[in-house]
C-alpha cells in the first residue's frame, strides 16, 4: 500500500499529484492519501471517483483526512 502525503499542497496541484500516483499504480492497487481540511478533502475524493477509481474510505485523523482509494 502506497502512502502519499498531500498536506500543504494547494488545489488543484494535490489532485494532479494524486492522479499521477494512481496512473503509476496497477489496477487493484490501494493508495492512501493524506489531505488537508477544506477544498482538498472536498475536491480530491470527488475528482478521483469521477476518474473511475473506487473510494474505500475517508476519515479524519488528528489534523488531516486519510483517503483510501483503489485504482480501477
Amino acid at each position: 500500500m502506497q502512502t502519499i502525503d498531500l498536506r500543504g499542497v494547494c488545489c488543484p496541484t494535490n489532485f494532479v499529484k494524486a492522479k499521477l500516483a494512481l496512473e503509476m499504480a496497477d489496477s487493484g492497487d490501494v493508495l492512501v492519501f493524506y489531505l488537508d481540511e477544506g477544498e482538498p478533502v472536498q475536491n480530491v475524493p470527488r475528482s478521483l471517483k469521477e476518474e473511475g477509481n473506487k473510494l474505500l474510505g475517508l476519515e479524519k485523523i488528528d489534523d488531516c483526512f486519510v483517503l483510501t482509494v483503489e485504482k480501477c
